[in-house]
């Protein structure tokens, strides 16, 4: 059958100067024939959704364990949230919205088991050898680590989409080369020595509205899983005015709704103010940069999808509410605690002995290797793993597994 490729519709036909267009993308670090059906950003798109690190994050904790309850958040639900999100920013800026949802959808690959609890104590016990950001090994995942294609490891995405995955939060150089959060990873730079992602300009725009629907999604479903478990109550949102806004809004339209609903009709208040506020930047921005491409949002001198100063202020305070309330509440950290000690000791046994770590690929010559090596190797193992995973794996090691309840 022959495909009329010139019928085909390939998402919005009407994109901005500015936004990043697929027919014309930099390319792969390995050469590939391009799809008839699909663009480039398409592609990454669906690339990204079918790796088995997407599937792992079904199980990977978000804020709570997700043996806590089946509707607290996951590293999953919150991806597919914060893509949501991405994609209706990029649809009101005319952006590629493919290309938005992507880096969306890949942003949290790097995220170990037991959420920033397992980050912060991988970091520790690699420090010797470089230590562990999540950002750099979802950088590693796409580019080395997952294995599916023949002719090539990683997945071999576009740079647009590894330049959003590394740059989204903003620049990583200065135009001296400084790192703007301290020194850039070791694998970053190792990727740009083979395919240069720019460190020291801005993202496209389609990065940057998926890193802020990412603030705007944790805000709200942290909010959400909260109240759920009783560590929020509808009194402590009270103190912020933005939210007790938003409560005296729903209560005067809907005296009598019940606890769920109420949370509900909050929350999605929430979402669209925060979504309308970056919207309204944007378009203040861009209006004042008068960009003619893409590459013009690249070299401006700051970011254009961020939040107002008051929303900024806002965001400020809902984070630390969130902190103070749940992240920093005891029974959070004896949780923490316990999901440090099954990493902390998940890394010295496989170090100990490589041969445990029964299903990585390269388990039969990791023995050889020397530490440094060995422990990267480590990493990527017990980065990969989710929750259940790792729990299942301490307590065949161990006598004693600590209770993440």
């Amino acid at each position: 059958m022959t495909i009329d490729t010139r019928a085909l519709g390939f998402g919005s036909s009407e994109r901005a100067v500015y936004a990043a267009d697929p027919w014309t993308t930099r390319g792969r670090l390995y050469q590939e024939d391009g799809s008839p059906t699909r663009s480039d950003f398409q592609r990454d798109r669906d690339r990204i959704v079918h790796t088995t690190a997407f599937r792992r994050l079904k199980h990977k904790t978000q804020v709570f364990i997700a043996q806590d309850g089946d509707h607290y958040r996951t590293r999953l639900t919150h991806t597919i949230e914060v893509a949501q999100i991405a994609r209706a920013l990029a649809r009101a800026l005319k952006l590629d919205e493919d290309l938005a949802e992507g880096v969306a959808l890949v942003h949290d690959f790097g995220h170990t088991p037991f959420g920033h609890t397992g980050e912060d104590a991988l970091h520790e016990v690699l420090l010797p050898y470089g230590g562990f950001d999540h950002n750099a090994q979802s950088l590693r995942i796409v580019t080395k680590l997952e294995r599916r294609y023949a002719e090539f490891d990683g997945i071999n995405l576009t740079w647009e989409s590894l330049e959003g995955l590394v740059k989204h939060n903003g620049p990583l150089l200065t135009a001296d080369g400084v790192g703007t959060r301290g020194p850039v990873p070791q694998p970053i730079l190792d990727y740009c020595e083979l395919h240069d992602l720019e460190l020291a300009t801005y993202a496209s725009l389609e990065a940057q509205v998926a890193a802020i629907a990412d603030d705007i999604a944790y805000n709200t479903h942290d909010i959400d899983d909260g109240l759920r478990s009783g560590y929020l109550t509808f009194d402590m949102l009270e103190e912020i005015p933005f939210l007790a806004g938003l409560m005296a809004e729903v209560r005067a339209r809907y005296p009598h709704l019940e606890p769920s609903r109420f949370t509900h009709e909050i929350m999605r208040r929430q979402i669209t103010r925060m979504v309308e506020d970056v919207i309204g930047v944007a378009q203040q921005r861009l209006s004042l940069l008068r960009p003619e491409n893409a590459a013009d949002i690249r070299a401006a001198d700051r970011v254009i999808a961020t939040f107002s100063e008051g929303m900024a202020e806002t965001d400020r305070q809902i984070k630390a509410m969130l902190f103070k309330r749940i992240y920093r509440n005891p029974d959070i950290m004896r949780i923490r605690a316990g999901a440090a000690q099954i990493v902390t000791d998940l890394f010295a046994a496989y170090m100990a002995n490589p041969k445990e770590m029964q299903s990585h690929y390269w388990v039969d010559h990791i023995a050889g290797l020397s530490d440094a090596p060995k422990a990267r190797h480590v990493g990527d193992y017990l980065a990969g793993m989710t929750d259940t995973y790792a729990i299942s794996a301490h307590r065949r090691l161990f006598d004693h597994t600590p209770d993440l309840r």
